[in-house]
């Protein structure tokens, strides 16, 4: 049989969504025709479909080196850069608008433009993805997906009100776009505009960091109902879901206390490195290791992170009871007895997140070699709070005798709590040691990076959030050395 027979029945079986009958068909093709650009293209674009890069990416690079098109290439970048080869994604893009501009000049290039734009800002180059994006818009304003990504950028940027209004702009082209509603509550929430950010913040679970790197888990789905705002009898039995990372649970559980005063019992179901510290810190609140298979004794159930919309949080009502966690007393005395008696002031340290190779753990944690102006000063008692997972956060060994570590030792964040419990100050990135520090009622000077998390919001060395923390916000992006500078000077000053 012919090779375009069958191409043609291909080509309508991949439109039909039946990837298995295209890969045979396709298959067919080049088993005889091995060399057949549009086959080995459509072969790629299934194994895209199927969620599966790296099979897609043998058979775009063979359809380019056989007959380079701009399509081919355009399906190119976007297999390298789901593959992370970013500067490989770069360099096949611009590949397929040199060809376009010489020699197929009608061909649409907003599709090239936008992966040349999505390979630019994966591959932290903000501005270029701007550029980018920007020409994609031109020639297709229609491109829901392109503003959102513009608006990501220019918000990664610092300039937040533009980034609002691609939001907006791709909800208008797509409402049905909840990653745009989710960015754009994220968004709204950094510019201070609470009551409009909640509802779109309601999307969060839609969104996930780094295409999927770090995909964020789903909302749970309980069969009982929803709270909303609004009067409730007054049996209800609220169940709480964790959700998220441990810092959001650090700050947001001062919520559960403010709920107990509203339901008959609070339940929230809680991550086991926070169970002691919780237990010794709000003991109304029942804390579950997972949501229970009977649900009789609850009545309605939220989670944690829709509990600020459901109370009605504006900037200037931010319920900021601190501290609301606390140490227990006979562990913080263990670790006073270890640290001994010293006139200098202890200082606490934490240089670091999780989810290490991440797109936003890249942007807040610090290299460890960039704190020697810290760890120089001698005038403090250095006391690490760094957990490091990977080999690469961990302290140089050059740095061994200027910081006390005994993390190793902790266990969990009641622990942690308990160490902190005996410092004057905790110097950290953002990370959870900061909201446990701060919800201590600690003095915490936050290391923050360039337009960073919604919750610091903008140009403020304050937050509402925590009255005893101050923020150092990069001025700016990636200079954490003039941070630190500031920090030391603080000190010096101090």
């Amino acid at each position: 049989m012919k090779a375009q027979p069958l191409f043609d029945r291909a080509l309508r079986a991949f439109n039909d969504g039946a990837f298995d009958i295209a890969s045979k068909l396709i298959n067919r093709i080049i088993a005889t025709h091995p060399r057949h650009a549009d086959a080995l293209h459509l072969r790629g674009l299934v194994d895209l479909k199927r969620g599966a890069p790296h099979d897609a990416l043998k058979w775009l690079t063979r359809a380019v080196e056989a007959s380079p098109h701009p399509i081919s290439c355009n399906s190119l970048s976007a297999a390298q850069t789901d593959v992370r080869d970013y500067a490989a994604a770069i360099r096949s893009a611009q590949l397929g608008l040199r060809m376009a501009a010489q020699h197929f000049p009608d061909l649409p290039t907003s599709p090239l433009w936008y992966n040349l734009g999505r390979a630019h800002q994966l591959g932290q180059q903000p501005e270029a993805a701007a550029a980018s994006y920007r020409e994609a818009l031109a020639r297709h304003a229609g491109n829901a997906g392109g503003h959102n990504n513009l608006g990501t950028v220019l918000k990664d940027l610092g300039d937040l009100n533009a980034g609002i209004a691609h939001f907006e702009h791709a909800i208008a082209l797509e409402p049905g776009n909840l990653e745009a509603h989710s960015n754009l509550g994220h968004a709204l929430l950094a510019a201070g505009r609470y009551d409009e950010a909640w509802p779109f913040f309601e999307h969060r679970w839609i969104s996930s960091t780094d295409a999927g790197r770090f995909p964020v888990i789903g909302e749970t789905e309980l069969p009982l109902p929803r709270w909303s705002a609004g009067a409730l009898p007054a049996d209800t039995r609220l169940l709480v879901l964790h959700e998220q990372g441990f810092g959001d649970a650090l700050q947001f559980c001062r919520y559960l206390t403010l709920a107990a005063g509203r339901f008959a019992r609070i339940g929230y179901v809680c991550p086991a490195p926070l169970r002691q510290l919780f237990a010794q810190s709000m003991p109304d609140i029942e804390l579950l290791d997972a949501a229970p298979d009977d649900l009789s004794r609850w009545t309605h159930y939220c989670s944690l992170m829709s509990l600020p919309m459901l109370f009605g949080t504006r900037v200037e009502t931010i319920p900021a009871p601190i501290p609301y966690l606390h140490a227990e007393p006979q562990r913080a005395r263990y670790w006073k007895t270890r640290l001994g008696d010293t006139k200098s002031p202890r200082i606490g340290l934490a240089w670091a997140g999780g989810h290490t190779g991440s797109l936003v753990d890249g942007r807040r944690s610090i290299a460890p070699d960039a704190l020697a102006p810290l760890l120089s000063y001698r005038g403090v008692q250095w006391i690490s709070l760094q957990k490091a997972e990977v080999d690469a956060k961990k302290l140089p060994p050059a740095f061994a005798g200027h910081i006390i570590d005994w993390m190793d030792e902790v266990r969990d964040f009641a622990d942690t709590a308990a160490l902190i419990d005996n410092l004057d100050l905790v110097i950290a990135a953002d990370t959870s040691v900061a909201h446990l520090a701060a919800a201590m009622g600690k003095r915490v000077w936050l290391l923050n990076r360039f337009a960073g998390c919604w919750r610091w919001l903008r140009d403020r060395d304050d937050t509402p959030w925590y009255p005893n923390m101050r923020l150092f916000t990069q001025r700016a992006r990636g200079d954490w050395d003039e941070v630190l500078s500031r920090v030391r000077a603080e000190l010096e000053r101090l």
